[in-house]
């Protein structure tokens, strides 16, 4: 073979392996969209699924023996108890009924955190979340209910929203009762700057908020809600769809959007611990 041919047989080949790697980064591009549409759907069919367990769950009074009710600072009292986020004075409100242990719940936040955010920082909604325990009802254990004191320790600091999103994205198997584990939550707090506090510390071990997410979980049991997460609109629920449209973050926009037309934004100082609060 001469010098010529062998160049153009090696330019060749290099052309073939180039292209083949090209259909291969393209299947692999394509295969990870399905994954990511697959996980999506997963979303709204497992919510479905822990829906049905929920409401079947029953369970005890969870107000048995419960203490003096220590309300979160600025959280929203009465027979519905909840911790506000974004500007108060926000055309919408998003309702967000959720169980830490729940994954559903964890995926909800996954595919639809950076959305939530985005809104409440532009003052077209603020969110209400009413944290429930149902899954120490449905699996035993306390970790719900200790995550969720947990939590709402982090809303007496002004770091509600930060701590609220790494308990999810941490969040164990739904089996792993791991954060029954006051140390664990605690650990996780690090991850929040400012948080790790004695004061903080304080309010885990001591279970100051108990009370009050056992009233929170009474509120839900007592509701018409099937399972975490249930999400509403304005009192209108959109998860996982909303009439014929199933839910998703560009939808979630749409939606505020069309309940916003002709009204202005908020623009009141955040509540504390909100993402555009910082």
């Amino acid at each position: 073979m001469s010098e010529k041919n062998r160049d153009g047989s090696n330019r060749s080949a290099r052309e073939r392996l180039q292209q083949q790697r090209e259909r291969e980064k393209a299947r692999e591009k394509q295969r990870r969209v399905l994954i990511v549409s697959a996980a999506v759907v997963g979303v709204l069919g497992l919510a479905a699924v822990v829906g049905v367990i929920a409401a079947n769950s029953g369970g005890k009074d969870s107000s048995d023996k419960a203490g003096p009710v220590v309300e979160p600072a600025r959280s929203i009292g009465g027979d519905k108890p909840a911790i506000p986020q974004g500007k108060p004075d926000a055309p919408s409100t998003l309702t967000i009924w959720e169980d830490f242990r729940c994954p559903a719940c964890a995926q909800f936040e996954t595919y639809f955190r950076d959305t939530i955010h985005e809104l409440e920082a532009a003052g077209a909604v603020k969110a209400e979340y009413h944290l429930a325990t149902l899954i120490d009802g449905n699996m035993g254990g306390s970790g719900s209910l200790r995550a969720a004191n947990a939590a709402a320790c982090a809303q007496d600091a002004g770091k509600f929203t930060a701590y609220h999103d790494t308990l999810y994205t941490n969040q164990p198997q739904e089996t792993d009762d791991a954060y029954a584990k006051n140390a664990k939550l605690i650990e996780l707090a690090a991850k929040v700057p400012g948080l790790d506090t004695p004061t903080f510390r304080g309010c885990v071990e001591d279970g100051t908020h108990d009370s009050w997410v056992k009233k929170s979980q009474d509120a839900f049991r007592a509701s018409e809600f099937r399972g975490t997460p249930s999400v509403l609109l304005n009192g209108e629920p959109i998860f996982p769809s909303k009439g014929d449209e199933q839910i998703s973050p560009e939808n979630l926009k749409k939606w505020v959007a069309e309940a916003n037309k002709g009204k202005k934004a908020g623009t009141a100082s955040p509540a504390a611990g909100s993402p555009s609060g910082h």
